[in-house]
């Protein structure tokens, strides 16, 4: 169900540089190079923490894609797993492909600034996809923000259950189950969880050219 309401007149915003969501997805790989150096040295996390000087905790967020280590942390990492700190955020070589399979016990986690949103990716690379896909997960209380969000492409939003508002444009909508809402994101837009249950939705971005 969605509702049409006049509002204040969003303030303006600039729009990220196209490459914005590519950024993302090399920052969203730090955590997972983490994990895969550390199991493939068979270190413990407890291990790691002693070796590298950054603690346990710190390192299993960082796997998870819960924080964004610094570059002295990375540097600290490095050194303890014997890689520079360009291995951690260079883009992977890899060749095209056709077809991406994603089992639910393999989604990747998606780097996101927002606090109480959790992005669990569902679609292959998107340097390689015109299309990015992840399954959101939002506490009650999450929203994107002061600023409204503006940026190329196009986003799509399906709710699995709860109740999300987005207010794109001069429109609001409220969001329950099975509603869905497909807007061009160069659109300042907002979004938030402001009932007090979870919320998950599919989010689907697609970017121009």
């Amino acid at each position: 169900m969605a509702t049409k309401a006049a509002v204040r007149k969003p303030r303006a915003v600039t729009a990220p540089a196209p490459q914005a969501l590519q950024v993302e997805e090399i920052v969203s790989m730090v955590g997972p190079k983490i994990a895969e150096l550390r199991k493939a040295q068979g270190l413990s996390l407890q291990q790691l923490a002693v070796i590298s000087d950054v603690s346990a905790a710190a390192i299993h967020k960082m796997e998870r894609n819960g924080m964004v280590p610094t570059i002295t942390t990375l540097l600290k990492l490095g050194t303890a797993l014997g890689v520079p700190v360009s291995y951690f955020v260079q883009e992977e070589e890899s060749h095209p492909e056709p077809v991406h399979f994603t089992a639910a016990d393999e989604r990747r986690a998606v780097f996101t600034p927002h606090t109480g949103l959790s992005l669990s990716g569902i679609t292959g690379s998107y340097r390689q996809f015109q299309t990015a896909a992840a399954v959101a997960s939002m506490a009650p209380g999450a929203n994107s923000g002061e600023k409204p969000l503006k940026h190329p492409g196009e986003e799509l939003v399906h709710v699995l259950r709860g109740q999300v508002r987005f207010h794109v444009g001069e429109q609001d909508f409220v969001l329950t189950e099975g509603d869905s809402l497909h807007f061009s994101g160069d659109v300042p837009h907002h979004w938030e969880n402001a009932s007090k249950k979870p919320a998950e939705v599919v989010w689907v971005a697609l970017r121009n050219g």
